[in-house]
């Protein structure tokens, strides 16, 4: 990780994070419920929705302070998904990110209803926000698009279906636009809202996001083979256990680290076509390429 991105993230992580926090604490909701939504929101995490928002209002040289709150809401919505995917019903995990999984600790109900209010929350934070009429409205629609049927949410049931069969390339392609690739998009061009960004410029943004997203999950797949349960924070081999179809299962992991590469760099030339410094994008995308957790 190169200097200007390691600053970028030190500088930027605790604010999104003390944003997030604050938000959610000051909504009048059972104790318990508000407990149980900031273990999860607490647990950690790279945070890298939340600064991919930041980081395109820092290449056009705006404010970062609407981004804090749209990355957090981001963030919420990411975290609302985790606590589902760990339950008994889903993927039955005991850990996420190091720390013993939501459910382990609250119980089946009050996780699953943890989730609900994180995402419901969500979108009232938008709602809310000190924007224009049109802007909040966009950031809604996009979110609604992003996070549900037809993005994670559809993506999370397609993945399910799945499961004890071989997708092809293409279909196993389909499940993480959706599934992974969405939420990363939105990130992306919610950034390029914020900052008023022509619709030239949102189209150029939102093929690096595509890339971004599948390189995210390439790199996902072939750490759960790779890495170890102490580096990833999560259960290692549970792709392999479970019989999912993923990128080193399709390609072998040599060609899913081929296939990693083609993507790293269909979304560097994705930025080539932008007239502003796109360095920190550049290195944003490295680091998601190379990331060992």
């Amino acid at each position: 990780m190169n200097e200007q991105l390691k600053h970028f993230i030190q500088s930027n992580t605790p604010q999104v994070e003390a944003e997030m926090f604050a938000l959610v604490e000051k909504i009048d909701a059972p104790a318990h419920l508000k407990e149980s939504m900031l273990y999860s929101l607490k647990a950690g995490g790279k945070r890298i929705r939340p600064l991919f928002v930041l980081a395109v209002l820092e290449i056009y040289g705006k404010d970062l302070k609407a981004g804090l709150t749209v990355g957090a809401v981001i963030e919420m919505i990411h975290t609302y998904s985790l606590i589902h995917d760990d339950l008994p019903s889903m993927d039955n995990d005991d850990f996420r990110r190091g720390k013993p999984t939501n459910h382990k600790v609250f119980g089946d109900a009050l996780a699953t209803l943890a989730g609900d209010a994180l995402n419901t929350l969500a979108f009232g934070i938008l709602a809310r926000m000190d924007l224009s009429a049109e802007q909040r409205i966009e950031l809604v629609n996009l979110l609604s698009v992003a996070a549900g049927a037809e993005g994670m949410v559809g993506g999370q049931v397609l993945d399910m279906e799945g499961e004890q069969r071989q997708l092809s390339l293409t279909e196993l392609e389909h499940v993480h636009v959706n599934k992974t690739g969405a939420l990363l998009r939105f990130s992306i061009e919610s950034g390029a809202v914020l900052a008023n960004a022509s619709q030239e410029d949102r189209a150029t943004l939102k093929e690096y996001a595509h890339h971004i997203g599948l390189a995210f999950q390439i790199q996902d797949d072939i750490l759960d083979i790779e890495g170890t349960t102490e580096e990833l924070g999560k259960t290692a081999g549970k792709d392999v256990a479970s019989d999912k179809s993923t990128y080193p299962a399709l390609l072998t992991l040599a060609g899913a680290k081929e296939k990693l590469a083609d993507h790293y760099q269909l979304a560097i030339a994705a930025l080539d076509n932008l007239q502003v410094d796109v360095s920190l994008l550049r290195e944003f995308a490295a680091y998601i390429v190379h990331r060992k957790n």
